[in-house]
């Protein structure tokens, strides 16, 4: 009798892993329109946590590669996976001017001895349904790194090491030169806004144009950060390593002062999230150490040099 019980246990508990959409995602996406069809490559890590699902969605469309934190919620009766507000880039959208469709993403977990499958769509929010339509996805669950440290190390390293598609030199971040341009994603900036700023450096500079390099401040550890220049996004979503960040920003001199701030995107493998910011005025190079949390954005406050003093 034990040892039915015990089988009964392990069946039911093998059947209530195959049904989890916890783990590792990989597939394509099609928009279909009388005219044209376009592919998105589509990869995927989530993690359940008690009462919702989160997790890291990555896309590559024409020549854009896209990192994005989503949640939403999972139902194991049902199968139904909901992912809510993704900014997904527009299908009809040309190279350099892109247009962001704000989705929520459906699924069904589908579950046979040959694989775990989720099918579903991103699905345009009901003002948008008229202009973007429906992407189709099927997506294929890769077992053998779909165990639990597997995937938080995905969350930490997702970037460089886990994805479907060979970047090229461009793609993916090594060393990499920011333009200064305000950069587009409603789900970062909203939180950004939710967070508490606080000031840790303040700088007088005599140029208005600086050199800024970014790294990693220590071990590095799979930090990611975004950041907001004058409360713009500029840098979305970039992994901090030991080679350099770097970017060349104007200061806004109808401005008593220009604020730099570090929005954390995780905390890494060690919290919190750190960062080494080198700022380069011509004349005078500043060093500073931010350290940002969950909930708050490390910000260094950039004052001009009145002429004279």
């Amino acid at each position: 009798m034990k040892r039915i019980t015990f089988l009964l246990l392990l069946v039911f508990s093998l059947q209530a892993q195959a049904q989890s959409v916890f783990g590792y995602w990989y597939g394509t996406a099609n928009v279909k329109t009388n005219s044209s069809a376009s592919n998105y490559l589509v990869e995927m890590v989530l993690q359940p946590e008690k009462n919702y699902v989160k997790g890291i969605l990555n896309y590559y469309f024409k020549n854009t590669y896209r990192s994005i934190q989503v949640q939403g919620n999972y139902s194991a009766n049902s199968r139904q996976l909901s992912l809510y507000e993704v900014p997904v880039t527009y299908y009809g959208s040309f190279t350099n001017f892109e247009v962001d469709c704000i989705m929520n993403l459906q699924a069904t977990l589908r579950v046979s001895q040959t694989g775990s499958v989720l099918a579903g769509a991103f699905i345009a929010l009901p003002e948008h349904k008229y202009t973007c339509p429906n992407i189709n996805f099927n997506l294929t669950l890769n077992a053998d790194i779909s165990k639990k440290d597997s995937v938080l190390k995905a969350i930490s390293e997702y970037k460089e090491n886990y994805q479907v598609w060979t970047p090229s030199a461009t793609d993916t971040l090594v060393s990499a030169n920011v333009v200064q341009r305000k950069v587009v994603n409603y789900v970062i900036e909203k939180q950004y806004t939710e967070r508490e700023n606080v000031i840790v450096n303040e700088i007088e500079v005599e140029s208005d144009s600086l050199q800024v390099s970014v790294y990693d401040n220590g071990e590095i550890d799979g930090d990611i950060i975004s950041l907001f220049y004058n409360k713009n996004l500029i840098v979305f979503n970039q992994k901090l390593t030991h080679k350099s960040l770097r970017m060349n920003v104007t200061l806004d001199t109808s401005k008593a002062y220009n604020e730099l701030s570090m929005f954390a995107e995780n905390l890494g493998l060690i919290p919190p999230n750190t960062a080494l910011v080198m700022i380069n005025d011509g004349k005078n190079k500043f060093e500073l150490r931010l350290s940002s949390s969950l909930e708050k954005n490390a910000t260094i406050r950039i004052k001009r040099k009145k002429p004279g003093n």
